[in-house]
């Protein structure tokens, strides 16, 4: 054996070695792409079941307007936006999906009602999109501890979804903290008690008598500090009754975060229940005002025949939804990706 052939040998190994290291690579790199392509598959059927309500009601709703007309006019038009309107659409975006479909249709001289459907999807998806980037990732970064504060009114998801996001995040190796900052609701503290120790989060909860939220979120900062812990996430109270005591509240809750954390909450999350459809909507202008928000829970989606609730809230509010639920399960609360909706809203077309 030569000279570079022994110092190849020495700092590569031997023949047999590199071959065995490029079959390694080779199956993982393997098994990561079906790990990813099986959760795209478990992706897809989470939303096909959970949007199984709304895509019935829509797609009933379509072939009905179909079957009734031969060729598209106006009279077809007119019987789409009524579709669209009860989809939990906003008037205005109903307005601007009919208008572009008008305008596709003249352009590509379709008169069939059924080859319209692909039009209306890439209306959906190019509305959703339009003027700016979706993001749906939450902002976590390594070496801080980052701060995820969730608000909402009671009853529309927020303990479970809290407890969701919480497991997501242990499973990718986190150490979560939660602050159980819902003094008003012992309900709430016991809810997220239970789900914590089922995940493996730890939770700071009021101390007996305690009603200062802000005095639990404190001590869930210092622990989270203290103790290295990488995500914090934090309830807090949904009382809608009285605007000026949730600002207020909230307002101390984020001073208290700031002091301790400059750059914090990194996320402000909304949790909207699905079912609450346009009313959803006040509630999330009522929130806005009262703290800075980064993005939407959007929860019991497999509750709504109406699952056009996502459109319209980002275009009203001009908040993209982050994550929506599909059920009961901790693995139904997924990470909203938008072809994957449409394509859910709209299987069987």
């Amino acid at each position: 054996m030569g000279f570079w052939a022994k110092l190849k040998e020495k700092m590569f190994g031997t023949e047999e070695e590199r071959a065995l290291r490029k079959k390694q690579k080779l199956e993982e790199k393997e098994y990561k792409k079906t790990l990813k392509e099986l959760e795209k598959k478990n992706k897809l059927g989470t939303y096909i079941s959970g949007l199984s309500k709304s895509n019935d009601s829509f797609i009933a709703a379509i072939k009905q307007l179909q079957n009734k007309h031969n060729k598209i006019d106006e009279e077809f038009f007119e019987g789409l936006e009524e579709i669209l309107i009860m989809s939990d659409i906003s008037m205005k975006l109903v307005n601007i999906i009919i208008n572009e479909c008008k305008k596709e249709v003249r352009t590509e001289n379709i008169s069939d009602p059924r080859l319209i459907t692909e039009i209306i999807a890439d209306k959906l998806f190019t509305i959703y999109t339009a003027n700016s980037i979706v993001d749906t990732s939450l902002n976590i970064e390594s070496n801080r501890l980052n701060i995820i504060l969730v608000v909402g009114v009671n009853g529309c998801g927020k303990t479970t979804s809290i407890s969701k996001i919480a497991n997501k995040l242990i499973l990718q190796g986190k150490k979560v903290l939660i602050a159980a900052a819902d003094t008003f609701r012992a309900a709430a503290v016991e809810q997220l008690e239970i789900w914590s120790s089922k995940i493996g989060a730890d939770i700071i909860k009021p101390s007996l008598n305690e009603t200062d939220p802000a005095a639990v979120v404190y001590k869930a900062l210092e622990k989270g500090i203290n103790e290295n812990y990488d995500v914090l996430i934090i309830d807090t109270a949904g009382r809608l009754q009285n605007k000026v005591n949730l600002m207020s509240e909230l307002a101390k809750i984020n001073k208290i975060i700031t002091n301790k954390i400059p750059d914090g909450p990194h996320e402000s999350l909304l949790v909207l229940d699905a079912t609450t459809g346009q009313n959803g909507i006040m509630q999330a202008k009522i929130f806005k005002e009262s703290t800075p928000l980064t993005g939407i829970i959007l929860t019991k989606m497999d509750g709504t025949s109406k699952g056009g609730i996502v459109l319209t809230i980002k275009d009203e509010i001009g908040l993209a939804v982050k994550y929506i639920g599909m059920g009961e399960k901790l693995s139904d609360l997924v990470e909203f990706d938008l072809e994957t909706y449409i394509y859910g809203l709209m299987k069987g077309l």
